[in-house]
């Protein structure tokens, strides 16, 4: 089975709409603190051991950790698949081992890896992007959140694996560079999958206590069963009240859902996302074709974001305020 999550599943939300303030952040941070903790410790321990001498010890420098994925002229690296999960009626969580047990992944925020499988039958490799939801300092490990599409070959591959087979990836692949608050208030609006590169975008800043920024998730769905991640949002949002709040739409609500039934629209968005007028805010999209031509356009390639049309256009955005991923 999986480890436990970062983030622990949290009690049943039960407002989704609260109001911003200061808010002090959790204890933890990177592993540069770590490092840098480490080496006052190891410090301290000198001058004692030396009976207060000024003589400086000598300290033996902490190596960062190995990492799996190194970019550049590395290409694809084989991945053994050693843990499936079920996590609703589409939907998969896979994990795959690195090459060695004390490597992470190398990936930094946002960025995704590419993954490649060419069938008996097919003339050419299938490419597809994901981004992992396993933390970045996870160690020996890789998660893949995995919807399967009808007409997706790399989704259906993926879904029919076994433990002990192997996917060839490569990576890291650049996305948005994030730094601590660099921007005030950002906003995620994510349909099915496209809910991945915002989590780990969103517990990057939630896991950094010096990171100041305030989120706002709005996630369309078409079934209450496909909010995926759902336990992880939650815990944000139960710990961090004041700086993170999440609005789910869903196609098909139930009767007794509390939210916004139909699809991401302008009056919704115009409601919950930070207003256009401010100075530093920042909004990312990510979903299927139709989400993200209806909310800000399609991006015309990995490299060309496109013009920004949609609702967030109509609302007042600038293409400098949207990132699309």
């Amino acid at each position: 089975m999986f480890a436990r999550s970062a983030f622990r599943a949290a009690q049943p939300l039960k407002t989704q709409a609260r109001r911003y303030a200061t808010e002090s952040a959790p204890k933890g941070g990177s592993n540069t603190l770590l490092y840098a903790a480490g080496a006052a410790a190891l410090g301290g321990a000198g001058y004692y051991y030396f009976g207060g001498s000024s003589a400086a010890p000598k300290i033996e420098a902490v190596s960062p950790p190995k990492v799996a994925f190194a970019g550049g002229d590395q290409g694809f690296i084989s991945l053994k698949l050693a843990e499936v999960e079920n996590v609703n009626h589409n939907t998969k969580r896979f994990r795959f081992e690195l090459p060695e047990g004390d490597m992470v992944s190398g990936l930094h925020i946002a960025s995704a890896i590419l993954t490649k499988y060419k069938g008996p039958n097919d003339e050419k490799a299938t490419l597809r992007p994901y981004t992992p939801v396993s933390d970045e300092n996870d160690k020996g490990f890789i998660d893949l959140l995995v919807k399967k599409y009808p007409d997706g070959p790399m989704s259906t591959h993926l879904h029919n694996m076994e433990p002990g087979q192997r996917l060839d990836m490569k990576g890291p692949l650049p996305k948005y560079k994030w730094e601590e608050n660099k921007h005030d208030h950002i906003a995620l609006i994510a349909g099915g999958t496209g809910i991945t590169p915002m989590y780990q975008l969103a517990r990057a800043i939630f896991n950094n206590p010096n990171d100041k920024t305030k989120v706002t998730l709005v996630f369309g769905n078409v079934t209450e069963q496909d909010i995926l991640l759902k336990n992880e949002w939650e815990h944000l949002e139960n710990t961090y009240p004041q700086r993170f709040r999440a609005f789910y739409v869903l196609d098909k609500p139930p009767h007794s859902w509390p939210g916004p039934g139909g699809f991401i629209n302008k009056d919704l968005l115009k409601t919950v996302l930070p207003e256009p007028k401010e100075e530093n805010v920042k909004l990312f999209v990510c979903g299927p074709p139709g989400l993200m031509k209806a909310i800000s356009g399609n991006k015309v390639s990995p490299k060309d974001q496109g013009e920004l049309t949609g609702i967030l256009k109509e609302l007042g955005y600038k293409e400098d305020q949207v990132y699309k991923f």
